[in-house]
């Protein structure tokens, strides 16, 4: 993606199920359980470098002494920094690490997960962090203050962190007066307590209130580890357990790797499913929601996860192969005087399907590596006045690498979202070269619709799909159905209403506009869009069937209730700057 986009976030949960004093004496170092995190921590970079947190639980501490550890920091060197901080003190048998994206706009140490809420009782000590974005949090928000709550900051991490502490607070003292029936007194109270905490309890009473995607993992002070994945399987995690560790995080790669394990060692946690390991070690699943049907995030495979994983990296080459056909009648079946390319580094592995695609229909295709990641400028941090110009910055080509006049390039990237980066940096370079025709592939179809599920890509007009529609209304005259859909939207908020506004036209209509936005002015060489199609898809990617980036259809009435209101929030704005 020559666009990079911020997706929060990572999760990364380890259980050890042995005495430190078993890892100091088999690994040869009581700090195991801690460089454990680190390695799933950096192998999951990828998905949050706006800051890191971790928390240790030790359950051995007396009285009187430090038991909950928790550091965080900001910056893309927030791993190294915080694990540097590490001490003997801070080892404990719970670890838990984070990876944040914002993608609300809310930045500084205050953000960083994780969050800690402290209390004098062990049990009514709550750490929690998440991979996770709710659509509802106005909803929930009022459910806490209409019991007298009054939460310090307005954000989902917070509020959640105070809507479960209130629910665990509650777990405590139904097993305080537990008991005090059974006639037990002092620290035996507080033991009984600890030992017969049930987690299930307190997420079925906080997770119920939710509509969004998420993956929710926590800590308490007395032992319990959990992790709750979305019931709609929006978010993905993952986990393994031996006789040594129990241990959980947002990528399967990331656990084979940091464990060495074969993919079939790593189980999926289900939609709904929470993995619960209770202060005496034992693990068990058991089901928090039911089941929805399966939304599980398709961008997940295209972008976003660590393609090293066994079945993405064969996902992203069937998403590449499928294309062939599309691309030949592009380039008028002249696969001769053509050359094929990519957009490092993501969508590398859908360019080997692609090639592999037409090598299975007979074609010897010619390769080369025509355009470079120069130099590591982030232009999604930048802002918006700023991108630009960053964008033309980023990439360079190799020179000489077509014939002039003569070639065709076909060039694929894994999606097309703003669409800046092309028009400011991609196609003004690959000018440079003459190609005789660019074909510009994305192994994903149109983006048309904004993500309210934890990636950035929240506001209608950031897509270039969308404001090519909007273009050719404009040029039809069809102001009619913007107004009709506007009125919908506010009236209809339950069905997705935008998607009326793309019904009068077809892919290629909507292509050739966006190749004539996108095209710089002073360019020579024709451009011709190939985008995937959504059964390809679908075909390509079975097990993860969540669209809505490119239909519309949210798995949740919140995302359709947010899609909706984003387009009102366009006319709106829209109108006040004509006036």
């Amino acid at each position: 993606m020559v666009e990079q986009l911020k997706h929060e976030c990572g999760v990364a949960m380890i259980r050890l199920l042995k005495p430190l004093s078993y890892y100091k004496q088999k690994y040869g170092t009581s700090a195991y359980g801690f460089n454990k995190l680190y390695l799933m921590m950096e192998k999951q970079h990828n998905r949050g470098q706006e800051g890191a947190g971790i928390a240790s639980v030790s359950l051995k501490n007396e009285p009187g002494t430090e038991y909950m550890f928790r550091e965080k920091a900001e910056g893309k060197d927030a791993i190294t920094e915080i694990f540097s901080r590490v001490t003997q003190e801070m080892a404990g048998e719970l670890l838990m690490g984070h990876l944040r994206y914002s993608t609300t706009g809310k930045s500084g140490l205050t953000f960083v997960h994780p969050f800690l809420r402290r209390n004098n009782w062990r049990a009514k000590n709550l750490c929690l962090c998440g991979n996770f974005n709710m659509t509802n949090i106005d909803e929930v928000f009022d459910f806490l203050t209409a019991q007298g709550q009054s939460p310090r900051i307005y954000g989902d991490s917070y509020i959640t962190l105070e809507l479960m502490g209130h629910r665990l607070d509650r777990e405590v003292e139904r097993l305080f007066v537990e008991a005090k029936e059974q006639g037990l007194e002092g620290t035996a109270i507080t033991d009984y307590i600890d030992d017969h905490v049930e987690m299930a309890n307190v997420l079925k009473k906080t997770m119920s209130h939710y509509d969004g995607g998420y993956v929710m993992c926590g800590l308490t002070g007395s032992g319990e580890m959990f992790s709750m994945r979305d019931p709609w399987g929006i978010r993905p995690a993952f986990w393994y357990q031996d006789d040594e560790i129990i241990a959980l995080a947002s990528e399967r790669p990331v656990l084979q790797t940091t464990f060495d394990l074969q993919a079939e060692d790593v189980h999926e946690l289900q939609p709904g499913q929470s993995l619960i390991v209770h202060r005496n070690g034992e693990m068990k699943l058991q089901q928090i929601l039911p089941a929805q049907q399966l939304s599980a995030c398709s961008f997940e495979r295209i972008y976003f996860s660590r393609g090293s994983d066994r079945d993405i990296y064969q996902e992203r080459k069937r998403l590449g192969e499928q294309l062939a056909p599309a691309i030949l009648k592009a380039i008028d079946g002249d696969v001769e005087n053509t050359v094929f390319s990519y957009i490092p580094n993501t969508a590398e592995v859908a360019f080997y399907g692609m090639t592999d695609g037409f090598r299975q229909q007979g074609y010897n295709v010619r390769t080369e590596k025509v355009v470079w990641k120069d130099i590591k400028l982030r232009t999604f941090i930048a802002d918006n006045s700023e991108r630009n110009d960053l964008a033309a910055h980023v990439y360079d080509i190799s020179y000489g690498s077509l014939r002039p006049y003569k070639d065709n390039l076909v060039i694929i990237d894994d999606s097309i979202v703003r669409g800046t980066t092309l028009r400011e940096s991609i196609f003004k370079i690959l000018d440079r070269l003459h190609p005789k025709k660019i074909v510009m592939v994305s192994s994903s179809p149109q983006i048309r619709y904004p993500d309210y599920y934890g990636i950035d890509m929240a506001r209608l007009e950031e897509f270039c799909a969308f404001r090519a529609t909007m273009a050719l209304i404009e040029e039809r005259g069809l102001w009619q159905l913007v107004n009709d859909t506007y009125l919908a939207c506010k009236r209809e908020p339950q069905r997705n209403r935008v998607r009326d506004i793309y019904e009068p036209f077809t892919v290629d209509e909507i292509n050739a506009k966006i190749v004539e936005m996108l095209r710089p002015t002073d360019m020579q060489s024709p451009i011709e869009l190939v985008f995937q199609s959504i059964e390809g898809l679908h075909e390509a990617c079975p097990n993860h069937p969540g669209d809505w980036y490119f239909t519309g259809h949210y798995p949740t009435p919140g995302g359709t209730r947010l899609c909706n209101q984003a387009f009102v929030n366009y006319i709106d704005n829209k109108q006040k700057k004509q006036n």
